[in-house]
């Protein structure tokens, strides 16, 4: 029997970080090539998802161990990474009564908060963060010494706490990054 892998926390907190701004660029680069403009997208001011690197986390904490199994992995990936994104946008609605994201117009989708094409695409996202990515990240997370690994953990933590008090009281709503619910959800504890 293998043993588990322990690692410390600023392994995880440093992938977060790195996982949260991939999903940024990712997210801010598709909008561009879609429709022609860049948005900041997300809660957060910074260059931050943090619904990716939360995603992330759990996806290398729960399937590192399946990274030579691909297609379970890819599965796996699906089903946990739309199950996060469901209840992240249900719950964003409710707090807010804004959704960040909208599916209502792709085939399969689940009140417009997840859809058949992302759950897909975080399929492919986490089978390649197993695979390939989380190899590349060890790698250059072990030639970093403790105190640089410790200060780059202080310093985004800190902004990311400056940023995450900031937006609970004035979250980033601005043109293309949210809808605003016409029915009022966040008044309604129920939807």
């Amino acid at each position: 029997m293998r043993e588990k892998t322990i690692r410390p926390f600023d392994y995880y907190a440093l992938l977060f970080f790195a996982t949260a701004f991939a999903g940024w660029l990712w997210e801010a680069l598709l909008y561009l090539a879609t429709a022609h403009t860049f948005v900041n997208r997300g809660v957060y001011r910074g260059p931050y998802l943090p619904i990716y690197g939360v995603g992330c986390v759990l996806l290398i904490l729960l399937f590192h161990r399946l990274r030579r199994h691909p297609v379970i992995v890819f599965v796996l990936s699906c089903l946990l990474c739309t199950t996060l994104e469901y209840f992240s946008g249900v719950w964003l609605l409710w707090k807010w009564g804004v959704r960040w994201w909208d599916y209502s117009g792709h085939i399969c989708n689940i009140d417009g908060h997840i859809c058949l094409t992302s759950s897909v695409g975080f399929g492919l996202g986490g089978a390649l963060l197993i695979c390939l990515f989380q190899p590349v990240f060890n790698k250059y997370y072990h030639r970093m010494t403790i105190a640089v690994r410790v200060t780059l953990c202080i310093v985004f933590t800190l902004i990311f706490i400056a940023d995450a008090a900031y937006s609970a009281i004035l979250p980033n709503t601005g043109e293309h990054i949210s809808t605003f619910c016409p029915c009022n959800c966040a008044s309604n504890p129920l939807i």
